[in-house]
């Protein structure tokens, strides 16, 4: 009978494998059925957490993401329905971009019935202006305070950025995405259209269109706490889990003549310093198009630096100069104070002593009549030493300004500086310096530090119907009137030098300039830095140019400046790929003085293939990391602390979701189809020797 019984039970087995199979086929389909459901957002930058000593700034969801039924505001009588009428809290609002000011976010911010934003990019930048930085950028870390020119500090003389409205520097409690792709905004409306427009006065009706944001930040309060867990992490936990990254990068630079970069200059050496930033920030994670603030300077720079290493007697300049390209300056100078740090522990080739004066271009772009406005510090120019180095410095540079097109102008003995790296150096040391700009006072810039700071914003323009060579080649007025900035500058520069020569042959390319800026702006994936670069870091060569200082580095932007530099100054040398690859193994290489890179060259005109070749320089990466974090003085009020927070996924999508009511119905008829299916299997189960059983064969004869 055991026997018998055993063989009756033997089907159970197969009938639970066909249920098995039936579920292990509907996951396969789990991810068509999600696609059913979901509709994701793919081109969206979120609003991320940043932090510094004493602050947390930013946004956020929930761990699990937030959800909303989506309301679209294009006027601010809309809002009336997200914050008083609607009937279907909390509300996603999808945000027409004209209207994300400080205002309209207070009003969202101080209530829970919003759950998550949407930023539409605007068509058109706004007339009236959006920053979100700060009216006093990087204040605090100049070297204006209550020691030190008093009266300058905290833009008591001049407010830099009057637009500003610090929204940047909020910390809001929900998420906030930009919407980059105008398709996906159409999209979203669409879905309002169909299922959440108000009708006949009344609220819509069930189902609505929700949007689902995930964006949580695993780092709370400031740098200080956020530090320290990360260390205690680290020092206990064999898998320590890090919950912030202080912001870094590497700066650029190079020198005129060459120096042996692991060495020391000699005291008696006089350095001219050019500087720049390379770096700008948005609301937005990683959008930062920084066409005025940032990259009409470096490329002004980077054209300068061009056409002194042109000139045929630049071997004989009694003076040395270094073209300085500074990373992380809007997040409190990260780069120069580094810099700066690195010149008084010795860790850099240069001493503070080594400076002779100092250059730097900031925000030149948008010039009223052609005016280029010369900035120094009134308080150093107190001491007659100086002073008397500032006004030849001045005089150098108004001299080499006649015939150009461009005039420059003392901003004023009691003007105080602009946020400039330069500050930095002044901390440390009077160093006669003077700052060049297109402003006299408050910025000429409307979208400083904004996602609107683009080429339209600085008059770059292109005939229609282009193609992508023809626009990467075309000159525009931009790049003419950037190109006789930068032949001003390296003309300035020549006579610092000592240059004794006449200057009108020192002149900067406009082809050159025009190239730069379409690769820094437009489009980083051209064929000019595709030529440029090394092979093995082609992959930094995306389609939108982003100039975010981020966590990650280098950068793309470090990387593209540093082989435009090397491109622009460098010589390329007669050495096999091995040799430039390993020039130590070269005996008349000099490496301690030049760097060496093999990069991937033009394609060649009869094939598909590139023609590489060794390219010598003398340009150099250093670290442009706070010197907060080197100390582990994760409080410091000298030294920059901002650390960015890490975070596990970013991404958004829509659906439509069901009422409350049918939720629960669904949940519950869910329950008790659970509950049935249980007890039919147990049932099933226990009876199987009779619901299963084999008939007897009526012949069968029982003893």
């Amino acid at each position: 009978m055991e026997a018998a019984a055993g063989r009756c039970r033997v089907p159970l087995p197969a009938w639970w494998g066909v249920l098995f199979a039936v579920l292990a086929a509907g996951s396969c389909q789990g991810n068509s059925v999600e696609r059913k459901i979901y509709i994701p957002l793919n081109k969206t930058a979120p609003c991320v957490r940043l932090l510094n000593a004493t602050h947390q700034i930013g946004c956020q969801s929930s761990i699990s993401g937030d959800t909303g039924v989506i309301h679209v505001v294009e006027k601010e009588e809309d809002l009336n329905w997200v914050l008083a009428d609607g009937p279907h809290p909390p509300y996603m609002i999808l945000l027409d971009g004209n209207l994300f000011n400080r205002r309209v976010m207070q009003q969202l911010k101080g209530t829970s019935r919003v759950s998550g934003l949407a930023v539409a990019v605007a068509q058109l930048s706004p007339p009236q202006g959006f920053s979100p930085g700060l009216k006093c950028p990087n204040d605090g870390f100049g070297v204006y305070s209550k020691d030190y020119g008093p009266q300058f500090a905290h833009c008591n003389k001049t407010v830099w950025n009057p637009v500003g409205s610090g929204l940047s520097y909020e910390d809001f409690d929900f998420p906030i995405f930009l919407l980059e792709d105008a398709n996906e905004t159409q999209v979203i409306k669409q879905c309002y259209q169909d299922h959440n427009v108000p009708r006949d006065g009344s609220g819509p009706e069930y189902p609505l269109c929700a949007m689902q944001l995930f964006s949580h930040m695993h780092a709370v309060t400031s740098t200080v706490t956020c530090m320290r867990r990360s260390s205690l992490q680290s020092t206990f936990s064999i898998n320590p889990e890090v919950v912030c990254d202080p912001l870094l990068d590497y700066n650029v630079w190079s020198t005129l003549h060459p120096i042996n970069s692991s060495g020391k200059v000699d005291p008696e050496k006089e350095v001219i310093i050019v500087a720049t930033r390379i770096d700008s920030h948005s609301f937005f994670w990683n959008i930062a198009p920084g066409a005025e603030s940032a990259v009409s300077s470096f490329v002004t720079h980077l054209a300068a630096a061009e056409a002194l290493h042109k000139v045929s007697d630049v071997h004989l300049l009694q003076r040395n100069i270094m073209f300085t390209f500074f990373q992380g300056e809007t997040f409190d100078y990260i780069g120069s104070s580094r810099m700066v740090y690195d010149m008084e522990k010795d860790k850099f080739p240069l001493r503070l002593d080594n400076i002779y004066s100092f250059v730097e271009l900031n925000q030149v772009a948008l010039r009223n009549d052609s005016i280029l406005w010369m900035h120094t510090d009134p308080v150093s120019r107190m001491n007659k030493t100086v002073e008397a180095q500032v006004r030849n410095l001045l005089d150098i540079l108004s001299d080499s300004s006649m015939g150009a097109r461009v005039t420059l102008q003392e901003a004023g003995y009691s003007q105080p500086l602009p946020p400039s790296s330069f500050q930095r150096f002044l901390r440390a040391r009077h160093i006669p310096g003077v700052v060049l700009t297109d402003h006299r006072t408050a910025f000429q810039n409307r979208y400083y530090q904004s996602m609107y700071d683009t080429p339209e914003n600085i008059g770059m323009q292109y005939p229609e119907g282009l193609s992508p060579e023809e626009t990467l080649e075309y000159v525009t007025d931009t790049a003419k009137s950037l190109a006789e900035v930068a032949t001003v500058v390296a003309r300035a520069l020549y006579r610092l030098a000592g240059g004794a020569n006449n200057t009108s042959a020192i002149q900067a390319d406009p082809k050159t300039v025009t190239r730069m800026l379409y690769g820094f702006l437009i489009k980083m994936n051209n064929s000019w830095f595709q030529s440029i670069i090394k092979p093995d870091i082609k992959g930094i060569l995306g389609d939108v140019p982003q100039h975010y200082v981020a966590v990650s580095s280098p950068v793309n932007t470090t990387y593209l400046v540093q082989y435009v530099l090397a491109n622009l100054t460098g010589t390329v040398v007669n050495l096999t790929k091995e040799e430039c690859l390993n020039p130590e193994k070269t005996p008349s290489s000099e490496k301690e003085m030049y760097e060496y890179a093999w990069v991937q060259g033009s394609l060649d005109p009869n094939s598909t293939s590139r023609v590489p070749y060794c390219v010598r320089s003398t340009v150099h990466l250093s670290k442009a990391l706070s010197p907060a974090f080197e100390l582990r003085q994760w409080g410091s009020t000298e030294y920059s602390t901002w650390t960015e927070s890490r975070w596990k996924e970013i991404r958004a999508r829509i659906f439509l979701v069901a009422s409350k009511e049918l939720e629960i119905i669904t949940l519950v008829v869910g329950i008790a189809i659970l509950v049935f299916s249980l007890l039919a299997t147990y049932f099933i189960n226990a009876k199987a020797d009779v619901l299963f059983s084999i008939p007897r064969d009526p012949g069968a004869v029982a003893y």
